[in-house]
């Protein structure tokens, strides 16, 4: 189950899917598209969202959830909303859920000019946040780039000032962190002190969409491990 961060759209892991498919794993990329348009809080229908594409998983395999950027901060809501159980969490690249809850989503990744940027309570795509040239180097060619950023959705400030519950026991089975960007780094840190396993491949935050095939191959490794 792999879950695209709220702040773009499910075509940040359709490549991943197509080499997961390939090697013989099935694949469900949930689309979080439009869920910020009900009224807060979002979560609740984040995790139905998922819960509802189950249903395009073979019954009765192993279920691991993969969580990229953003998406990690629901990860323990996803796994209390689905209807059977977990046999591994993987975030990628990922915020993490507050050791206990609730957890509050961090808005100063937001520059803030941002927050004055609009007059609707919405604020830009995440991909016009930066400098074109630092978007640019997040994918592998401009065709990627324009289909990406076609999907990518403007967040309500509501957003940010969402706390979101962390479940008693929802990382009571395996779990695993891959980062690629630096940025990722002090996660990753953290996710190895709270004895989960952890893998590096370098790039950038988008690298998914780089090298899929690698992607992949390291979230099967991180998903076949057991404490």
């Amino acid at each position: 189950m792999l879950v695209h961060s709220p702040l773009v759209g499910p075509l940040t892991w359709a490549p991943v899917a197509s080499a997961l498919t390939a090697a013989g794993v099935a694949a469900v990329v949930p689309s979080l598209l439009g869920v910020t348009d009900a009224a807060p809080p979002f979560w609740p229908g984040i995790a139905r969202r998922v819960a509802d594409a189950v249903a395009g998983l073979p019954a009765g395999a192993p279920l691991v959830v993969v969580a990229h950027s953003n998406a990690g901060y629901f990860v323990p809501v996803i796994v209390e909303a689905l209807r059977e159980p977990v046999a591994g969490r993987v975030f990628v690249d990922a915020a993490l859920p507050a050791r206990t809850g609730p957890t509050r989503i961090v808005a100063s990744s937001v520059p803030d000019r941002l927050w004055t940027a609009g007059s609707d309570g919405r604020l830009p795509p995440w991909t016009a946040w930066w400098p074109d040239a630092d978007v640019a180097g997040l994918f592998p060619d401009p065709g990627t780039r324009r289909a990406v950023e076609a999907e990518v959705p403007r967040l309500p400030f509501t957003y940010y000032q969402q706390e979101i519950p962390v479940p008693d026991g929802w990382d009571a089975g395996p779990c695993g962190y891959l980062w690629f960007s630096e940025h990722y780094g002090p996660k990753a840190q953290d996710a190895g002190e709270r004895g989960w396993d952890v893998e590096h491949l370098p790039g950038q935050h988008l690298h998914q969409l780089v090298e899929p095939e690698a992607v992949a191959a390291r979230l099967v490794k991180l998903a076949g491990r057991r404490r």
